[in-house]
C-alpha cells in the first residue's frame, strides 16, 4: 500500500487515545448559490461547538475554510462532516486526510454515513476504504501499461492509419480514462488525429469524466 494511504498497523487502535469530547464541524456547498445552512443545522445537533463552512466545488484544491477547521483541532478533539463527499474530493483524498487527522490523534465522523473513528467498527470501515483505494489506483495503472504495450505491438509511432479498426479503437479506449494522457498524446501515441479519436468514439467525453473522477465519491447536492 501507498505512503499515501498507509494507516496504522492496527487499524483498531483507539484514536484519539483520550478524547476531549470536543466536536467541530465542517460543511460545503459546490455554489454560492446552494444553503448551507441544512448542513450547519445537523452538525451544531451533533454536538458541534464550532461549524466551519466553505462554498466551493470538492474538485478545488484551496478551500481556506477546511484548511483553518484542520488548523483549529487539537489532539483528542473530533471532526464531524454532513457526508463523505462534503469533506473528500476522491476516496484517495478522504483517506489521505482521515490518516492525517488519525496521526495528530483526531477523531473523525461522518453523520450521513453514520462512520466514527473513534470506535473500532469505523475504524475498520477506513482501513477498508484504504485497501480498496489503493487496489483501484492498481487498476488503473494495470490498465494503463497494457493499453499503452497493445499501442506500441501496432507499431504505432507516427503518421495516419488507413484503417481505424477495433483493436485501435479498443487501445484508445483503454487509455482515455487515464486523466495523466491527454486526448491528444493518445491520438498521437496511437498514430491518430484527436478528431478521429472522437469521430469514431461517440462517449469519448465520458470516458475522460470518468477517469478525473474515479475513484471519486458521487457528488449529492
Amino acid at each position: 500500500m501507498s505512503d499515501a494511504l498507509a494507516l496504522p498497523a492496527d487499524p483498531l487502535a483507539a484514536a484519539p487515545a483520550v478524547p476531549t469530547e470536543i466536536r467541530i464541524g465542517y460543511a460545503r456547498v459546490s455554489t454560492t448559490g446552494q444553503n448551507l445552512e441544512r448542513q450547519i443545522n445537523a452538525l451544531k445537533a451533533a454536538g458541534c461547538r464550532k461549524v466551519f463552512a466553505d462554498k466551493k466545488s470538492g474538485k478545488t484544491a484551496q478551500r481556506p475554510q477546511l484548511q483553518a477547521c484542520h488548523a483549529f483541532l487539537d489532539s483528542g478533539d473530533t471532526l464531524v462532516v454532513p457526508s463523505l463527499d462534503r469533506y473528500g474530493r476522491s476516496l484517495q483524498d478522504l483517506i489521505t486526510m482521515v490518516a492525517d487527522l488519525r496521526q495528530r490523534e483526531i477523531g473523525f465522523t461522518s453523520l450521513h454515513e453514520n462512520l466514527d473513528t473513534t470506535t473500532p467498527g469505523g475504524r475498520l470501515v477506513f482501513h477498508v476504504f484504504a485497501a480498496l483505494a489503493e487496489f483501484i489506483r492498481e487498476l488503473i495503472v494495470a490498465g494503463t501499461r497494457e493499453g499503452l504495450a497493445a499501442a506500441r505491438a501496432r507499431g504505432r509511432t507516427g503518421g495516419r492509419p488507413t484503417v481505424v479498426d477495433a483493436q485501435l479503437l479498443r487501445a484508445a479506449r483503454d487509455l482515455l480514462p487515464n486523466p495523466q494522457h491527454s486526448v491528444a498524446s493518445i491520438a498521437r501515441l496511437l498514430g491518430v488525429s484527436p478528431g478521429t479519436l472522437y469521430n469514431h468514439i461517440p462517449d469519448l467525453r465520458e470516458l475522460r469524466a470518468a477517469g478525473r473522477q474515479s475513484p471519486e465519491l458521487e457528488a449529492r447536492h
